[in-house]
């Protein structure tokens, strides 16, 4: 039975913490070793980590370069030859770990398994479907492949053979870091389930990331990296006949963001984790 080692960074997210940290110690697999790292938290964030830190394997509170930083301390001090992570404000959902596991067993020669999320709003309700694509760097590039992070593990070979996150990106560090695993050659496989819940609410990263100069950069230079072109020599065209690939593989993503949106998440009524 492989260790599994998660990672959760955290800053002044005590209104979500808690959730996360349940989620991890919650899970019916028996070896996860779980590192949080938090690099100073103002709010009630710390008095949470204490509460839970008995069962926590490992916490590393001192400051940090960012988001990316973090995660490369805690990957550092971690033992596992399987790793995840879950952001503050996201959670796995029951049974998630055991069943990347199960999936790593019947691939072998995956490096990288993931599935699905439930896209929750600030206040834990289900707003919608997200579902993963097949991973392709070309795809990927003119914006033809979605990975949701939170329902996403790796092999510590993987991990290290990239070298881990590039702490200099501060928008889509966990993007990135599958750009340099698929470049090292590491293989990708999708499990069509879903695994973990994705917050997205007003003042989230995701929520406002999109819309900023950072974002723009950091994805203007993994298209150069990926591609050897500027995203000013791409074609348009190319970018929509992306999108339209990813729904032909996949017609129930456009299918089931259609029913979310007129009839409501009623009809899949997932088991969420409360806040």
């Amino acid at each position: 039975m492989p260790r599994v080692s998660i990672v959760t960074i955290s800053f002044n997210q005590g209104r979500f913490i808690e959730r996360a940290i349940r989620s991890v110690l919650e899970q019916d697999y028996d070896d996860i070793e779980y590192i949080v790292v938090d690099p100073g938290s103002t709010d009630d964030s710390r008095d949470i980590i204490e509460r839970y830190r008995s069962r926590i394997s490992k916490t590393i509170l001192e400051p940090d370069n960012g988001p990316a930083n973090g995660l490369n301390k805690g990957f550092a001090a971690a033992t596992g030859q399987i790793f995840g992570y879950i952001n503050a404000d996201d959670a796995y959902l029951p049974g998630a770990i055991g069943k990347a596991v199960t999936a790593f067993r019947s691939r072998p020669e995956a490096d990288v398994i993931y599935g699905h999320s439930y896209i929750v709003n600030g206040v834990g309700q289900t707003v919608r479907r997200s579902r993963s694509a097949p991973f392709n760097l070309r795809r990927y590039a003119y914006g033809g492949v979605v990975v949701m992070q939170q329902s996403t593990f790796f092999s510590r070979k993987a991990f290290e053979k990239a070298g881990g996150f590039n702490e200099n990106n501060r928008s889509s560090w966990d993007g990135e870091l599958l750009v340099d695993m698929a470049r090292c050659g590491c293989k990708f496989g999708m499990v069509d389930d879903y695994w973990s819940l994705f917050t997205i609410y007003p003042g989230s990263i995701t929520a406002g990331v999109k819309h900023n100069q950072r974002f723009r950069d950091d994805h203007a230079r993994m298209f150069r990296t990926i591609t050897g072109r500027d995203y000013e020599q791409a074609s348009r065209l190319k970018f929509l006949l992306a999108r339209v690939e990813k729904w032909l593989r996949d017609p129930r993503g456009p299918i089931h963001r259609i029913e979310d949106k007129f009839f409501g998440t009623s009809h899949f009524s997932p088991t969420l984790p409360s806040l």
